[in-house]
């Protein structure tokens, strides 16, 4: 499986950026997405997730400013983030995790760089 992610940039306080992940390869039903971030000199972070039945969860930090979305017929999630802050500069990571068999398997796309300027 292949995670393919683009859509970070540059863009001002209060903007608005839409990232995109394509997954391609051997896709199980059971499985869901996500988008992680990682500050520099930070952890990576959990941003929000998706399930295969569109069950979504947010960090709180994200919470009414980003929208999680997924179209499971071309296997890709998005993320919508509104209203960007300084503190939402990271690099974004796609995230995919799927389960068949009792088994757990995840996959990690290239990062996306998002930079909000003040």
């Amino acid at each position: 499986v292949q995670l393919q992610a683009s859509g970070g940039g540059l863009v001002q306080f209060g903007g608005s950026l839409r990232l995109s992940c394509a997954a391609s390869g051997r896709i199980f039903s059971n499985n869901v997405m996500a988008w992680h971030r990682q500050a520099p000199g930070k952890q990576r972070d959990l941003v929000a997730l998706i399930t295969e039945i569109g069950t979504t969860n947010y960090a709180d930090s994200v919470k009414g400013r980003f929208t999680i979305s997924r179209d499971s017929a071309k296997n890709t999630v998005y993320l919508q983030m509104n209203s960007l802050k300084p503190e939402d500069t990271a690099v974004y990571y796609c995230n995919l995790y799927q389960f068949r068999l009792g088994n757990r398997y995840e996959y990690w796309g290239q990062g996306t760089l998002v930079t909000v300027s003040s």
